[in-house]
């Protein structure tokens, strides 16, 4: 069921919301939070499949933005949908043309699920700072996905001077499967590191992320190397045993589908480790509502800023890009 508005207004979208809500009846129940996408149009086909996916395993009111040109007329449309194309959820989806594209939050927030977290998800280039972004200040949680900048170290970078807890980004979702391999490849292993490294194609944020979490958790510089690809190549840790010999960790994947991992002493093994889509990364990241201070010390360690692990509020800092541009 889906019902769609030609320029309308914040208020219609809302009643046609709940008027969706009451034909579908048991759909419009049991929402465990509220996504908010924010995607610019060339990207909103890509942005409703990844939600579509992240949906299913998180049942929750999906709000996708669309932001379009500033110097446009002012102008609302929106589709609203409860178990349409988008899957079992509650689905709007919002085309905002000129200066209404810069208050968002205006439209975003009568729709928002009561009682229930908030999630802000920017698909492409997030603003330099989302700690003061409209968007970002009424979400509990907040992804981006560095891997999408032109320079995903400098992306990482601004990610680490705006953090505050409940940030967090898909590049660090990449690096899951990664982390996990080395987990429990140590397992067994006494002695103390010596060394880690992370090769991986050039600029790509989440062998950065991953050299970040294996210096902060080992206590020792991890250094990145470049390959060519696809994504993380390979990754390798050096332990200093008690006998004074060095047991050697190792885990291959060339082909971004099947690793290797080899350890001294051991036969090799071949273990499925596939590059993931949007959606699953996204639905990753949708397991919780809490803080991550373990991507907090990887990004810090990462990106050599130092990040606030405290608690603290966000306040709305709103800009006019009218009014920049005349400075």
């Amino acid at each position: 069921m889906a019902t769609t508005l030609w320029d309308t207004t914040g208020s219609d979208v809302v009643k046609a919301l709940l008027a969706e809500r009451r034909a579908a009846g048991a759909l419009a129940s049991g929402l465990a939070l509220t996504l908010v996408a924010v995607v610019d149009e060339r990207r909103v086909a890509e942005a409703e499949q990844a939600t579509t996916v992240a949906a299913a395993a998180h049942p929750c009111r999906l709000l996708i933005v669309v932001r379009h040109r500033i110097d446009a007329d002012i102008r609302l449309d929106a589709e609203v949908q409860v178990g349409g194309r988008l899957g079992a959820t509650e689905a709007v989806v919002m085309r905002m043309y000129g200066r209404l594209a810069l208050h968002a939050e205006s439209v975003v927030l009568p729709l928002l699920a009561p009682d229930a977290p908030v999630v802000t998800w920017w698909h492409g280039s997030p603003p330099d700072e989302i700690a003061t972004d409209a968007l970002g200040v009424l979400a509990n949680r907040r992804v981006t996905d560095c891997a999408q900048a032109a320079q995903p170290a400098d992306a990482l970078r601004v990610r680490a001077c705006d953090f505050i807890p409940g940030d967090t980004d898909l590049a660090w979702a990449r690096a899951t499967p990664w982390r996990s391999l080395l987990a429990s490849a140590l397992d067994g292993i006494d002695g103390e590191p010596q060394s880690a490294s992370v090769i991986a194609e050039a600029g790509n944020a989440s062998a950065a992320l991953l050299a970040g979490w294996l210096s902060s958790r080992l206590g020792v510089e991890a250094a990145v190397d470049n390959s060519g690809g696809p994504g993380i190549t390979s990754a390798q840790i050096v332990m200093r045993q008690p006998n004074g010999s060095d047991a050697t960790i190792t885990i291959e994947r060339p082909d971004g589908v099947t690793a290797t991992l080899s350890r001294r002493g051991e036969e090799p093994r071949a273990l499925p480790l596939p590059r993931r889509e949007i959606g699953d990364l996204l639905a990753e990241e949708l397991r919780r509502m809490d803080p991550d201070p373990v991507y907090a010390d990887a990004l810090a360690a990462a990106t050599g800023v130092s990040v606030d692990l405290t608690p603290r509020g966000r306040m709305l800092v709103w800009r006019d890009p009218a009014t920049s541009a005349a400075k």
